[in-house]
């Protein structure tokens, strides 16, 4: 297990690499520069872009600017932001501030969708054909069905706006928690943290929910169930034992990039629920075509993808023990 980490970890820079290269050049491809706006779309003025362009390095070659940015990057520094609003400021400050927001509330998600989504799918499985089933992929099919981008303001109209039950936002709970830990279990955060909580991961367990009851089907026919049944098994013991361990091991495959998704942000979600994560970062550094802070975020969503990944080929040897990477 430990030479394959190191050949998977060795194996992944390279592509890290490609990813930032690829990424560094098509965002100065694209038309407009970091300093061409200013406030309600006035110009600035050309003599004070060019300014600003050598002092930050804008000027130079696309290779020298790439040479020098690795040199950079191989010391953790992402390099100063461009944004009109965040202009000289360390990326690496703007990610720490906004990435465990991001964290907290993708992982809550996840958990959400997993806790949820797996057993939704077992008992579809279980009792295929039935009203149960039937129930089951209804929600399943109606969570998948409804976008973030719809799903949210509407939960924010009836929980908040006309039930009142709870707030509608509070960005500022979610920064406590970097300084303060201990804020997670206070109402104040959980209130603000349900309708985000819910909205992403509705999605999640619709996929799971799908996803396990289609490969628990199918590993229901096995001739080892058979077998299991033939012995005298009892009937939990056959599915909880033998059967649901096995069909997990699609549902792990989509592990990997739902995590990098979600643990990074998502976009819209933090734009409907004014969350300062680095999601809501993202959409601004496209915006006021910060590079350094669009690449910065780009390499930290590839390197979750990429531990993600590793982590799913770590868990395929727990699920069936049959896996080996010798």
């Amino acid at each position: 297990m430990g030479k394959f980490l190191i050949r998977r970890t060795l194996a992944a820079i390279p592509v890290l690499l490609l990813i930032i290269f690829v990424t560094f050049v098509l965002i100065r491809s694209t038309p407009g520069g970091p300093f061409d706006m200013v406030g309600e779309g006035r110009r600035v003025p050309e003599s004070v872009v060019r300014g600003l362009e050598r002092q930050y390095g804008l000027d130079q070659p696309l290779l020298v600017q790439f040479v020098t940015y690795l040199g950079s990057l191989a010391r953790f520094d992402f390099g100063p932001s461009l944004g009109r609003s965040t202009l000289g400021q360390p990326v690496t400050e703007i990610i720490n501030r906004g990435l465990p927001v991001s964290m907290q509330i993708g992982t809550m998600a996840v958990i959400f969708g997993f806790l949820f989504g797996i057993p939704l799918g077992v008992l579809a499985a279980l009792y295929h054909n039935t009203m149960v089933d039937y129930t089951a992929t209804f929600f399943a099919v109606l969570g998948a069905s409804i976008p973030n981008l719809v799903l949210g303001p509407l939960l924010i109209i009836i929980f908040a706006v006309i039930l009142n039950w709870l707030p509608v936002m509070n960005n500022t709970i979610f920064r406590e928690t970097i300084y303060n830990p201990a804020v997670i279990f206070s109402w104040e955060y959980i209130s603000a943290a349900i309708l985000p909580v819910f909205t992403m991961g509705s999605g999640m367990i619709a996929g799971i929910a799908r996803l396990t009851r289609a490969s628990l089907l199918q590993v229901m026919r096995e001739d080892y169930i058979r077998t299991a049944r033939a012995k005298g098994l009892r009937e939990r013991t056959v599915i909880y034992g033998h059967a649901l361990k096995n069909s997990l091991i699609p549902v792990a495959t989509i592990l990997g990039p739902l995590l990098a998704g979600v643990l990074t942000g998502s976009f819209i979600i933090e734009q409907i629920f004014n969350i300062p994560g680095i999601g809501k970062e993202f959409v601004e550094s496209v915006t006021n075509r910060d590079y350094n802070l669009l690449i910065g975020v780009t390499i930290i969503y590839s390197t979750f993808l990429v531990a993600g990944n590793i982590l799913v080929d770590v868990m395929y040897t727990w699920l069936d023990p049959r896996i080996r990477f010798d």
